[in-house]
C-alpha cells in the first residue's frame, strides 16, 4: 500500500498538475497510508510557516501564518533534519489546538503528533505535520517512511514554485533588472481569496501587472482596493521601486496641487523651501490615487496632462519636469455617473480606465470568509494586544454567523468584528481564545426591529403622488443571502419619505417578509425603467447601481428572462 502510494505521488510530480490539485492529491495520499486525523503541509515563506494544504483542520488555518518563535513545537521540527515525535504529555503547545475537525462525541485531550522538516538540497522549504487522536498511533510507523513522505512533500513544494515561475517567465524576461534583483514574493497574507471571482481578479492583475497601462480599480468601501493595487505593483517590473499612495478624499483643496505636483520656495505663503510632490516622489515607481473621483476639476485637468505628456509643473516653477510614473486609480463610486453629472472629466475617465479591475464585495465570495478569518486573527493579534495568545479560533456557531451576514462594510468590517470579538473572548479565557457567537457584534444591529416591521408594511401599498419618485438612490439588495439583513435599512429609509399623516396600511401576512421585499424591489426597478424610457443604463445611474448588477437583480426578481 505504501509503495503504491509513493509511486502515485511520484507520478503526480512528473505531470503539470495545477497547484491546488497537486497539493490535494498529496494530502489524500498521506491519509491513505498514515493513521492520522489531521495533516498539514506548511511552506516556509520569509520568517513564517504558511499552510498551503491541510486535511482534518478547520479551513481558516489556510489563511493563517505561524511564526516559529511563537510555536516551539514547529520551531523544534524546523531545527532537526530527522522526524520529531512528540509524546502525548509534551509540554510544547500544539499549534493546531482548537483547530482540528473532530467528531463532537470525542474529546481531544492527549494525542500523537509527528513532524518533519522539508529540505530541497540544503534549503529549508517547509514542514510536514501529522496528528492523530489515538495515543501511540505512530508507534509502528518507521522514521524512514516519514522521511520518505517528507522528501516527496519537499519536492511537491519545489515543483509548485517552479511551475509558478514558469507561468511568469515572460513577465520576468521583460524586467531587465531581474538578473540583479531577487524576486520578492508576495506574502500569502497580502491577497486572500480562492473563490472563482477572486481567482479571476488575480488573473487580471497578473495579466496587466507588467505593462505600464493605467488601471482603474472599482469596488465598494472596504473590499481591499489598496491591497489589489499593492499586489499589482508587487508583480510589475517596477516592484523594486517605490509605491506611493495618496488618498484624494483627504486632500484639502488649498494644498491638493502642492501635494500632487510640489512647489518651490516662495510659491505661496508658508512655502519656505522647495518640496517634491507625490509624482516626483513616485518617479520610476507606482502612484496609487485612492478615491480619485474626489479631485477637483482643475486638478483633473492637470492629471490628464501628465498622462498625455508625462510632465508635471511645480507650483511657482516656470518649466516642466518629466517623470516616469505608473498610475493606478481607485474609486468606490461609479465614475460614469460623475461624468454624466459633470463632476468628473470624461476624457480623464477613459485615460484612467485603460484596464478596469473590479474587486468583488465580500457577500459575493462567502467561501473566502474562513481563510480571511484565519489570516486576520493571526496577523492582527498585536494590534489588539493579544500577541502572546497561544491561538485564537472561532466556534462553529460563530463561523456560521459570519457566513450568514451580508457584510456591508466588506473585509474592513470583518476585521473590526473579529478584533472586537477576540478582545471580548480574551476577557473570558486565559488559554486558547475561542470566539463564540455572543462575542460578535455588527453594524446592522443599530436598526430597531420594531421600526423595521412597521416600515415593511409599506411594500404592499401603492405609492402616493408625493412618494412615487422618491429616494431613487436607495440600494437594492444584491443577493438573496443578504435580504434579511439589508431589507430593514432599505425599507426604513424609504419610509421616512411618506406622509406621516396618512395611516399605515396593514401588512399582507399571507406572504413572507422576503416576498414582500422582493415585490417592493420589483416596483422600484419598474418605476425607474418607466421614468427613463426603458433605458437600462439610465435606470442604473438613477438607482446608483452598476448596470450589470441591475440586470442581475432584475433577472433574480423575474423581471427579465
Amino acid at each position: 500500500m505504501l509503495e503504491q502510494t509513493l509511486l502515485d505521488i511520484a507520478l503526480d510530480l512528473s505531470q503539470s498538475i495545477p497547484k491546488k490539485a497537486l497539493y490535494q492529491r498529496f494530502m489524500t495520499a498521506v491519509n491513505q497510508v498514515m493513521p492520522c486525523d489531521a495533516v498539514a503541509l506548511l511552506e516556509y515563506q520569509g520568517n513564517e510557516l504558511v499552510p498551503v494544504a491541510v486535511d482534518g483542520l478547520l479551513p481558516e488555518v489556510l489563511g493563517m501564518g505561524f511564526a516559529p518563535h511563537e510555536h516551539p513545537r514547529l520551531e523544534t521540527i524546523m531545527g532537526s533534519r530527522h522526524p520529531i515525535r512528540f509524546n502525548a504529555d509534551s509540554e510544547l503547545a500544539d499549534p493546531y489546538d482548537g483547530f482540528l475537525v473532530i467528531d463532537p462525541k470525542r474529546v481531544l485531550d492527549v494525542h500523537a503528533c509527528i513532524g518533519c522538516s522539508l529540505y530541497v538540497e540544503d534549503t529549508l522549504v517547509g514542514v510536514l505535520t501529522l496528528d492523530a487522536l489515538n495515543v501511540g498511533a505512530f508507534d509502528n510507523i518507521s522514521d524512514i517512511s516519514i522521511a520518505t513522505l517528507a522528501a516527496l512533500a519537499a519536492v511537491t513544494i519545489r515543483n509548485v514554485n517552479l511551475l509558478t515561475q514558469l507561468a511568469h517567465q515572460e513577465e520576468y524576461r521583460l524586467n531587465e533588472r531581474e538578473s540583479s534583483f531577487k524576486q520578492k514574493p508576495l506574502k500569502k497574507s497580502d491577497f486572500i481569496g480562492e473563490t472563482p471571482c477572486m481567482l479571476a481578479l488575480k488573473d487580471d492583475i497578473r495579466i496587466v501587472a507588467n505593462s505600464d497601462l493605467c488601471v482603474l480599480i472599482s469596488g465598494e468601501t472596504g473590499v481591499g482596493k489598496e491591497v489589489a493595487a499593492r499586489s499589482l505593483h508587487a508583480q510589475s517590473k517596477r516592484k523594486q521601486q517605490i509605491f506611493v499612495q495618496l488618498n484624494c478624499a483627504a486632500l484639502p483643496e488649498t494644498l491638493a496641487e502642492s501635494e500632487l505636483f510640489g512647489h518651490i520656495k516662495g510659491a505661496f505663503t508658508g512655502a519656505t523651501k522647495d518640496r517634491m510632490g507625490k509624482f516626483e516622489l513616485a518617479h520610476q515607481g507606482t502612484l496609487f490615487l485612492d478615491e480619485v473621483g474626489e479631485l477637483s476639476l482643475g486638478l483633473q485637468a492637470k492629471l490628464l496632462r501628465f498622462i498625455q505628456e508625462g510632465e508635471i509643473q511645480r507650483l511657482g516653477l516656470d518649466r516642466n519636469i518629466h517623470v516616469d510614473v505608473r498610475i493606478i486609480a481607485a474609486s468606490n463610486r461609479n465614475l460614469l455617473n460623475a461624468v454624466d453629472e459633470g463632476r468628473f472629466r470624461e476624457d480623464l475617465y477613459y485615460r484612467l480606465c485603460v484596464y478596469p479591475l473590479h474587486v468583488p464585495p465580500l457577500r459575493e465570495r462567502p467561501d473566502d470568509i474562513p481563510l480571511l478569518c484565519g489570516n486576520i486573527l493571526t496577523h492582527f493579534k498585536h494590534k489588539i494586544g493579544l500577541s502572546n495568545a497561544k491561538s485564537i479560533r472561532l466556534s462553529a456557531e460563530a463561523m456560521q454567523t459570519l457566513l450568514a451576514y451580508s457584510w456591508p462594510g466588506n473585509v474592513r468590517e470583518l476585521q473590526h468584528v473579529l478584533m472586537r470579538a477576540a478582545l471580548k473572548a480574551s476577557a473570558e479565557s486565559k488559554g486558547v481564545i475561542i470566539v463564540q457567537r455572543h462575542h460578535l457584534s455588527f453594524a446592522r444591529e443599530r436598526f430597531n426591529p420594531t421600526a423595521t416591521f412597521n416600515a415593511a408594511s409599506m411594500v404592499t401599498s401603492s405609492p402616493s403622488p408625493k412618494t412615487s419618485n422618491t429616494d431613487v438612490s436607495l440600494p437594492l439588495i444584491s443577493s438573496p443571502d443578504e435580504e434579511s439583513s439589508t431589507a430593514a435599512s432599505t425599507i426604513l429609509d424609504t419610509a421616512s419619505f411618506t406622509n406621516e399623516t396618512q395611516p399605515s396600511p396593514r401588512v399582507d401576512t399571507s406572504h413572507s417578509f422576503n416576498d414582500l421585499v422582493a415585490d417592493f424591489q420589483r416596483q422600484v426597478i419598474r418605476q425607474s425603467l418607466e421614468d427613463n424610457d426603458q433605458v437600462w443604463a439610465k435606470a442604473a445611474r438613477q438607482l446608483q447601481l452598476d448596470r450589470g448588477n441591475l440586470h442581475r437583480q432584475a433577472k433574480r426578481l423575474g423581471l427579465i428572462v
